[in-house]
């Protein structure tokens, strides 16, 4: 698992507002620092006339309350959007600027309207400027969720107890459309979809042929044939065809119910990870929904696996699983899978290194845990599924998991930088509290 930098921030356009009382010559001389530290954060002002907000855009509201008088202004603009679009306000020591957004501030929480302040007391601090940053990509990560469609193929496996949610469950929590499709539409696209034809090892055609490429790297193939990697891909290029003409944004498979086919999903699931379509196991549907929400907020695949232990005297765990996306990992070899022992599964070593565990949950998804973890090392025993990461938890996060778990499977993604993000972001998505 890759240690990775925090995301760039988001490109923002905001809204600039003032009242017509205060001398414009001034106030630009003064707000001069400001807008450049706004445009090195990644902001660009909307030059008035200002249309009105695109009721279709993921973009949040944000707005510069640059001077008092502006309340009416900016109940206008809010007037003009829909109620689950977040408000972003920033103001500044002067001119009434924070008088003016306090007021608006409190009648967003009368609406009961998702907002926050950025107090900018000097357009030197980076502070709240990363902030503001920060908060716009939370808030357009939670409004992309609402538009995203998701494929679940098949019901959820039976054990899935509480990580089953139905449809109208999805759509009441995150205003996203969770479309079921018949694990026997995907049986009829695998038949339709040719076998490849893979060049074996040690031909000549094999070095410049992407799918012998991926198969000569791993770094063993143990009881993986040639003939059961074609398998895999074949399953893989079946179920890209029908996320591209369904249009999903991620998806997720009954997987164990594909094996009286003698092969697995294990492959096909982390190559769509890897092109950009989150893939989780199982028919589980927290685990797909916090896999596509660590795609929007990182632009990076994560990892969906099983706490195979978990060690309250050392705060430390053992994730397993058999998915891996491969670009997460240092190396990866193919063998079967663990409890069915056919077909193929990953076996991958992951980088030691900064990493988050994310995990959402509820009888109506409106609980989230994220906490920021150190991967330690990568095993390879026997008995278990076949990607091993062993990981070092918060003080008594360990005793926490074991008395107060959200489900089975959590997802590791790289990097501690997004955990208070994706809290946020998550946020987003409740009922804002009563004034």
């Amino acid at each position: 698992m890759t240690t990775s930098a925090p995301a760039a921030p988001l490109a923002f356009r905001y809204h600039p507002i003032a009242s017509s009382l205060h001398v414009a010559e001034e106030l630009a001389a003064y707000l001069a620092p400001y807008e450049e530290a706004l445009r090195a954060a990644g902001g660009s002002p909307i030059p008035p006339p200002a249309p009105a907000p695109d009721p279709t855009s993921a973009a949040p509201l944000v707005a510069f309350i640059q001077t008092g008088g502006t309340e009416q202004a900016a109940r206008a603009l809010l007037a003009q959007t829909d109620a689950h679009v977040p408000f972003l306000l920033l103001a500044h020591p002067a001119h009434n600027s924070l008088p003016a957004a306090l007021e608006i501030l409190a009648r967003c929480r009368q609406l009961r309207r998702h907002a926050n302040l950025f107090y900018l007391r000097s357009p030197d601090d980076p502070a709240p400027l990363a902030a503001v940053a920060d908060a716009f990509r939370a808030a357009t990560a939670a409004a992309r969720l609402r538009s995203a469609r998701i494929g679940r193929f098949g019901a959820s496996s039976d054990w899935l107890i509480a990580s089953s949610h139905d449809p109208s469950t999805v759509a009441a929590r995150f205003g996203c459309t969770l479309l079921p499709i018949s694990i026997d539409d995907l049986r009829a696209a695998i038949r339709d979809t040719p076998l490849p034809v893979i060049p074996p090892p040690g031909d000549p055609a094999a070095a410049d042929h992407p799918d012998a490429a991926l198969y000569a790297r791993a770094t063993t193939a143990q009881d993986v044939s040639p003939a059961t990697f074609a398998a895999s891909l074949r399953f893989a290029r079946a179920l890209r065809t029908l996320a591209e003409d369904l249009r999903l944004d991620a998806l997720t498979v009954r997987c164990f119910d594909l094996l009286s086919g003698g092969f697995t999903g294990c492959l096909a699931l982390a190559l769509l990870a890897d092109e950009g379509i989150p893939a989780a196991c199982e028919g589980d549907i927290p685990s797909t929904l916090a896999l596509l929400w660590t795609r929007l907020l990182t632009g990076r695949p994560a990892w969906m696996a099983n706490p195979a232990d978990i060690d309250p005297a050392t705060d430390t765990a053992l994730l397993a699983h058999c998915t891996t996306p491969l670009s997460l990992a240092c190396s990866y070899a193919f063998k079967t899978h663990f409890e069915s022992g056919i077909g193929l599964a990953i076996d991958a070593t992951l980088p030691p290194g900064p990493a988050t565990l994310l995990r959402l949950g509820g009888d109506d998804l409106s609980l989230a845990q994220a906490a920021d973890v150190t991967l330690l090392e990568s095993l390879h025993r026997p008995g278990l599924c076949r990607t091993q990461a062993r990981i070092a938890l918060p003080p008594g996060a360990a005793a926490r998991w074991l008395s107060a778990p959200l489900g089975n499977h959590v997802i590791l993604a790289p990097g501690h930088h997004f955990a208070p993000t994706f809290l946020r972001s998550f946020a987003y998505t409740l009922p804002p509290p009563p004034p």
